[in-house]
């Protein structure tokens, strides 16, 4: 009964994806955008929901026993791992969660965003940078 619920929400969710354009797709505050790769094989980037999956795993789950480095950008992710087991498709295998045959689930990202925790709290803290004396009196 268990695996039925699973597949059943597996194809709802996916169906709900499905649904909505992949151009509509933005990423939310504290979604990260991973283009190390997908820009390159011409793909879109990878919007990765991280508070999503953190309300559902704790924080070990991903990054002590996946190997998901603190660090966006950080990791050597591609599709071959990912479809050996590693990283998301450790979960992401069809009977977690969805398989990735679906390729806009996840590459849903506008073209050429670059890799990024977006709307991070770092990023809005880093200070502005000024014109130097030298360059405004030009």
């Amino acid at each position: 009964m268990k695996s039925v619920i699973r597949v059943s929400c597996g194809i709802l969710i996916a169906l709900t994806f499905t649904l909505f354009e992949a151009e509509k797709t933005n990423a939310e505050y504290g979604d990260i955008v991973m283009n190390n790769y997908s820009a390159k094989a011409e793909m879109r980037p990878v919007v990765f929901p991280h508070w999503f999956h953190r309300i559902r795993f704790q924080c070990k789950v991903c990054h002590a026993d996946l190997g998901f480095k603190f660090q966006a950008g950080g990791n050597e992710i591609n599709m071959l791992k990912i479809i050996d087991g590693e990283y998301c498709g450790a979960c992401h295998n069809g009977e977690i969660a969805w398989a990735i045959e679906n390729c806009n689930l996840c590459h849903s990202a506008k073209p050429g965003t670059p890799t990024q925790v977006h709307d991070s709290t770092i990023q809005k803290l880093v200070a502005p940078t000024f014109a130097t004396d030298k360059q405004s009196k030009q």
